[in-house]
């Protein structure tokens, strides 16, 4: 039974109950559980300073293994992602060059490229957090391997057209021109022989007698084999596939029609003055992807080093045009 105490009250002369307000009783209720509550958190702090637990120890020794074993594993991913990035920028610079094959943006490669420094920020990072990232940078390497992957496939398919690309490349001289004698006009800006204005010239001509044979300088189709009075007279194009068109122009007479396959060296018509000309020639010209180019790089299996470097002063100077 709770023990009930009274007091005696001098102006009542009566003895009377003594009452603990609320307010008391929850100040003193409080105060003993924070008591406790300190006492306890002292207890437990004294006793792991004084005897710390083992387990506490071997936790700790395992989480610093992970963060060095984390931390080769993040040196092998940056060893990893610079391979990748080389071979990357072979594939771009090397490889797809020598087939004339267009790069590979980056964006295609991975979305993202930006890497996060994780060798200098681990050290801040929670375990989840370490996991997370390493997930995601080896989901980049993964991503970007499959993307590698893929363009070696796209390189081995060039590899084996390699050859049949080659044969439709334009790589000789329309005719025979083994002194070099025949150039008369080259690419460029030139004198009109009618007008005698300045304007472009889309090729070459060579000059050479009427009837003299005049070759493909590639494999082809023959797209046009038709004349025209005021232009090109007799002349013939072929469509060699792979962006390449040649045009062989003022032929006294055509060897070839429309739709006819034709193999390089193959005799396609004759030297003439047909159309707008001033005298016998071969009005030569290669077009790549619909614009009209320097036919004098094209003359690869022609040609030593010095011929070359001695044909590219000729058709360099500043003559006028025969057509």
């Amino acid at each position: 039974m709770k023990k009930v105490k009274y007091f005696y009250n001098t102006s009542t002369l009566k003895y009377e109950q003594i009452k603990t307000p609320l307010r008391v009783k929850l100040l003193k209720g409080f105060g003993f559980i924070c008591a406790t509550l300190f006492t306890a958190y002292l207890i437990t702090w004294g006793t792991n300073k004084i005897f710390p637990p083992k387990v506490n120890e071997q936790v700790a020794a395992e989480n610093k293994q992970l963060r060095n074993e984390y931390d080769a594993l993040q040196e092998t991913i940056v060893s990893l992602q610079q391979d990748i990035t080389e071979l990357e920028k072979r594939d771009n610079n090397i490889y797809r060059s020598i087939f004339e094959a267009s790069p590979i943006p980056d964006s295609a490669r991975q979305k993202n490229l930006e890497q996060k420094e994780a060798l200098v920020i681990n050290a801040k990072l929670t375990e989840n957090e370490l996991v997370n990232a390493t997930k995601t940078n080896l989901d980049k390497i993964r991503n970007r391997l499959a993307s590698q992957q893929k363009s070696f496939v796209e390189i081995e398919q060039l590899v084996a057209n390699k050859a049949d690309f080659l044969a439709h490349l334009p790589a000789i001289q329309p005719v025979s021109n083994k002194d070099l004698s025949r150039v008369a006009s080259g690419y460029g800006l030139r004198i009109d022989p009618v007008y005698k204005t300045v304007k472009m010239h889309k090729g070459l001509d060579f000059t050479a007698p009427q009837g003299t044979p005049i070759y493909a300088t590639a494999n082809g189709t023959v797209l046009k084999a038709e004349f025209n009075a005021t232009g090109f007279g007799n002349h013939v194009v072929l469509d060699h596939g792979f962006g390449y068109e040649t045009l062989y122009g003022h032929m006294v007479k055509l060897n070839c029609t429309v739709g006819q396959t034709i193999k390089r060296g193959e005799q396609i018509g004759w030297v003439g003055s047909t159309g707008k000309s001033t005298g016998p020639h071969c009005h030569y010209e290669v077009h790549k992807n619909g614009e009209a180019v320097d036919p004098v790089y094209y003359f690869y299996n022609d040609l030593t080093i010095e011929q070359f470097d001695r044909l590219v002063k000729l058709v360099k100077a500043n003559n006028q045009s025969i057509d």
